[in-house]
């Protein structure tokens, strides 16, 4: 399959020709489940640099996160249907499978969870992902895609004789792929909203472009099936940035439209994040914060609400 054909369908795994390779790259997905009081996410994914190929998976609870290592060889995918495994577990926009036994770390984890009623953002040929033309672009440091803005869940996850248990609540799907992460960035999401069935995400981030480096911005609030997207291509603003060590508050503009976010995150626990192919770099990210939300088109409120059960991390560390 051609770099085209991977980029209409950014679910697939986009790696597969540097796996023989020693060139610095990383993939990982990230598929988030919550109800309304506990959340589990894990991040199945590769990394590739001059010295190792390995795959891995990252759990993250309200209370605790884990990495877990595999070897290169236990990581397979399939592209139609999309797929992938790695070791024993399985992951798909159907369903994800999983059974960890990690003794050095006490952990043991077995469950299933299923995804339906999938919703996802509007695509063209000029926007194939929330990146929007930049999705063209092969030099870019950090490549993002949703996958899914909300679906269903179903199922349930026993950590350590904790049973996380799903019934028609809601999830997200994404993903990231390229060398390393942005040097800073701001990223939320959530759609257990209290009032409204709605789903929202965004992102700021420092973009290396060749000879300087510029503030990307994407942003998508999905009210029902209606969508309001403010990012850098379609030239939404930034008004006002304001962060604090456990809150953020930002105010975002395009043509009539004021969407403000204000954030109040719980404790960060640590996942790995890839500089140069090598998973060196900590990160922290909450998945249980707050995020409001009010949208404005001119004096008209559109839409005031709260989601709890967010993702959210704030990192300025490279």
């Amino acid at each position: 399959m051609n770099r085209l054909q991977l980029m209409k369908s950014p679910t697939l795994f986009q790696g597969e020709k540097y796996l023989n390779k020693k060139k610095n790259y990383f993939e990982g997905w990230y598929f988030k489940n919550t109800n309304l009081q506990k959340g589990i996410s894990f991040i199945p994914g590769i990394h590739i640099n001059d010295t190792e190929a390995k795959a891995f998976i990252q759990i993250i609870t309200n209370h605790m996160s884990y990495f877990v290592n595999y070897n290169i060889e236990d990581f397979e995918s399939n592209h139609n249907p999309f797929w992938l495994r790695i070791g024993d577990n399985s992951f798909s926009k159907e369903n994800i499978t999983i059974k960890i036994e990690d003794k050095s770390q006490n952990l043991k984890i077995c469950g299933n969870i299923k995804y339906s009623n999938s919703q996802n953002i509007s695509t063209n040929i000029l926007l194939p992902n929330i990146m929007g033309p930049f999705s063209y672009l092969p030099f870019m440091e950090c490549n993002h895609a949703i996958i899914n803005m909300q679906n269903t869940i179903n199922g349930s996850m026993n950590i350590n004789n904790e049973i996380i248990t799903f019934n028609n609540n809601k999830g997200y799907i994404e993903k990231d792929w390229g060398d390393s992460f942005p040097k800073s960035y701001i990223w939320c999401q959530g759609n257990q909203f209290q009032k409204t069935n709605a789903s929202f995400m965004f992102s700021i981030a420092d973009i290396p472009f060749k000879l300087f480096t510029f503030q990307g911005l994407i942003c998508v609030l999905l009210i029902d099936n209606k969508e309001f997207k403010f990012t850098t291509y379609n030239n939404a603003k930034i008004l006002q940035c304001d962060l604090k060590e456990d809150s953020f508050h930002i105010i975002l503009k395009k043509d009539l439209y004021l969407l403000t976010i204000t954030s109040k995150h719980g404790k960060g626990l640590k996942l790995a994040a890839p500089v140069k192919g090598k998973m060196t770099r900590n990160i922290f990210e909450s998945i249980c914060a707050s995020v409001a939300v009010t949208l404005k088109k001119g004096k008209e409120v559109i839409f005031c609400d709260t989601s709890n059960m967010c993702g959210l991390e704030i990192d300025k560390s490279r």
